[in-house]
């Protein structure tokens, strides 16, 4: 599977790199030589929270002492935020968001190890749309990661090394996600699998670790049990050779959380190497995700199912005659809208299948037979419900992401390979079992095709490097109205001064509205939770950075000057001569092309220092995908 074999290759570019020596690296030690009084807050603003503390003991063995503060972790560590205290042991915590509740204890360096006080909780003061936008202070964590990296490091990751996320909102007011096993010099080796993130605002981003700690017992048994069945010998793989793909994690009730995850079994199905070996998906639960140790493994739901028998001798490069029917990876799981439960998965090979689960067991509904036979005898495995070519089984397309919006399903797939040229479309359906369309009619269940429209792209606006690889995607909202599109993004290839750029993964959340017509559109700049003030028409008057994301295989489509002038035309860049107008209640720019986009703002992630701006997304009656940000 060639695919299977890409994405190994692409792993194994994430250059090692020595591991740095960690100064900072805390020991909690609440019980030394030192006493540290919990903090009081003496003074706080909508921004701002002064606090302060005192030690005792053998105070005069101190050499640091300050405040370590996070809007996620109740038990904050100098891996978080972290700012020092005077004489007095007094600070004063700045560029805080309002009414917002944050951790803080007071530490100590002492006798070179750290100590710390109890926790504190403090909310900032509330302020007014317009004095959020005022102070507003944008994320301040680093694209380029590399100097943190590695293990010892992972308390300051926020979104660093993410790939493939998945995210839940959960019960106690936390978002959970969870990624792939993948990281810049594969510094996740040392924590397990499916690594956990938690954060209560989508912007400060707690790293819980690994929620499974070894490959499950039931894989090789699994694994050798199918192959004595197909006339083959057990296999020789050893646990470190087995891959940690795609989980898709939903809350299913109150109480009751699942994670669907792939397993990639490594080697050939024979001893000539005429094809590779299946992938498996299994199933975790939890009651809470916050006891990110709380994660039980249930066992197999499904593996890849081929439609030629056991005639598996395809020719190693004949891609389009893949053995297997269907890919046994990126899951995607659904409670749908009449209650009934399903997984969407697959990935390139004949396309993407949902097959209905069992809601109590969480497992295939359907009695499964044995992955091989015809296309009859493995029905059970799923249905065909998009793919790029009816006639091709090596068609880029992969990462299914399933969910539900008034009166749709909506399909979003990952287009084409993962390190550069990764691109992401939508379909939709009136039935979960499709036909899914595009917005150009197209049907990818009964037809195949292309999907339309794009979503995301690689793109580059005028300062910094832009993104490239930017899919598998997860979609979710807040229960309030507000939707979000997850993804990671990667660093384009060569960029000076980087080893191996290419394999910066850095999780990314945007925004995404919805068009009149129930399309979604996203953001292009990256959530910062910007304060959502009315945009007022005279905003939108100057520059703008405009970017056509039409569809370009592997190319970074940059962006060109578009000026909207006062007296409503386009007098300058690609629509010049046309008239706007603006909708400010729907937030909707429209000219009179055939294009409306929805405009918002977002923190402006290329500026230095960053800061708030106003972006628009949208579609031209072509289909086409429009980007913009509000230029110089």
């Amino acid at each position: 599977m060639k695919k299977l074999s890409f994405l190994w290759m692409s792993l194994l570019v994430f250059l090692a790199f020595p591991a740095c020596s960690d100064d900072n690296e805390a020991e909690y030690n609440p019980n030394g030589d030192v006493v540290i009084a919990t903090p009081e807050v003496t003074a706080k603003t909508g921004t701002s929270l002064t606090v302060t503390s005192s030690v005792s003991g053998n105070a005069e063995t101190v050499a640091r002492r300050g405040f370590c503060y996070s809007a996620n972790a109740s038990e904050p560590t100098i891996q978080d935020n972290v700012v020092d205290a005077d004489e007095n042991f007094t600070a004063t915590i700045s560029g805080l968001m309002g009414n917002t509740t944050y951790y803080i204890r007071a530490y100590v360096y002492s006798n070179s190890r750290y100590s710390y006080s109890e926790t504190l909780e403090a909310t900032t003061e509330s302020q007014s749309l317009d004095e959020q936008l005022q102070n507003y202070v944008a994320p301040a964590y680093p694209d380029n990661y590399t100097s943190i990296a590695d293990w010892a490091n992972r308390g300051q990751w926020n979104l660093s090394n993410v790939h493939d996320p998945t995210v839940v909102l959960a019960e106690d007011g936390y978002y959970y996600m969870y990624q792939t096993d993948a990281s810049y010099g594969n510094a996740h080796t040392a924590g397990g699998h499916f690594h956990g993130r938690r954060s209560k605002n989508l912007v400060d981003w707690e790293y819980l670790g690994g929620t499974m700690k070894d490959l499950p017992e039931w894989v090789i048994p699994k694994l050798n049990e199918i192959r004595a069945g197909m006339g083959l010998q057990p296999t020789t793989a050893s646990k470190a050779d087995f891959g940690y793909w795609a989980p898709c994690v939903r809350k299913v009730r109150n109480g009751l959380y699942r994670m669907y995850y792939s397993i990639v079994c490594p080697g050939t199905l024979s001893g000539d190497g005429t094809w590779s070996e299946r992938a498996f998906i299994g199933m975790m639960e939890n009651t809470n995700p916050a006891n990110n140790d709380g994660w039980e493994d249930k066992g197999y739901v499904i593996t890849n199912a081929s439609d030629r028998g056991l005639n598996f001798n395809v020719p190693a490069n004949a891609w389009e005659s893949c053995y297997y029917k269907w890919n046994a990876i990126d899951p995607s799981y659904i409670i749908d809208n009449d209650g009934r439960h399903y997984m969407a998965y697959g990935s390139w090979h004949s396309g993407i299948a949902l097959v209905e689960l069992d809601p109590e067991t969480g497992k295939v509904k359907a009695e499964l037979p044995n992955p091989w036979g015809t296309n009859e005898d493995i029905a059970a495995y799923g249905s065909l419900i998009a793919t790029r070519l009816m006639t091709s089984r090596w068609q880029a397309s992969e990462g299914p992401e399933l969910i539900y919006r008034d009166g749709y399903y909506y399909l979003f797939l990952a287009y084409d390979a993962l390190a550069v040229p990764y691109n992401t479309r939508v379909v939709r359906s009136t039935n979960i079992a499709g036909p899914y369309v595009g917005m150009d009619g197209t049907d990818v269940t009964t037809n195949g095709g292309d999907a339309l429209p794009v979503v995301t792209h690689p793109y580059k606006f005028n300062d910094g490097n832009g993104w490239v690889g930017i899919s598998h995607c997860c979609v979710f909202d807040d229960g309030e109205g507000n939707w979000y599109f997850a993804s990671q993004g990667r660093f384009p290839e060569n960029v000076a001064g980087i080893n191996a750029s290419n394999a910066i993964m850095m999780g990314q959340v945007r925004c995404m509205r919805w068009t009149e017509d129930g399309w979604p559109v996203v953001m292009p700049e990256r959530y910062g939770a910007v304060p959502q003030v009315e945009i007022a028409e005279n905003e939108l008057v100057g520059n703008w950075e405009h970017i056509d994301l039409s569809y370009q295989y592997g190319q970074q489509k940059n962006s060109t000057r578009l000026t909207l002038a006062a007296d409503h035309t386009v007098s300058e860049g690609p629509w010049k001569g046309a008239t706007w107008t603006y909708d400010s209640s729907n937030r909707t720019l429209t000219f009179d092309n055939g294009v409306t986009v929805y405009v918002q703002r977002e923190t402006d992630w290329e500026a230095s220092p960053r800061t708030h701006t106003i972006v628009y997304a949208g579609y031209g009656a072509n289909c086409k995908t429009y980007w913009g940000k509000k230029g110089k």
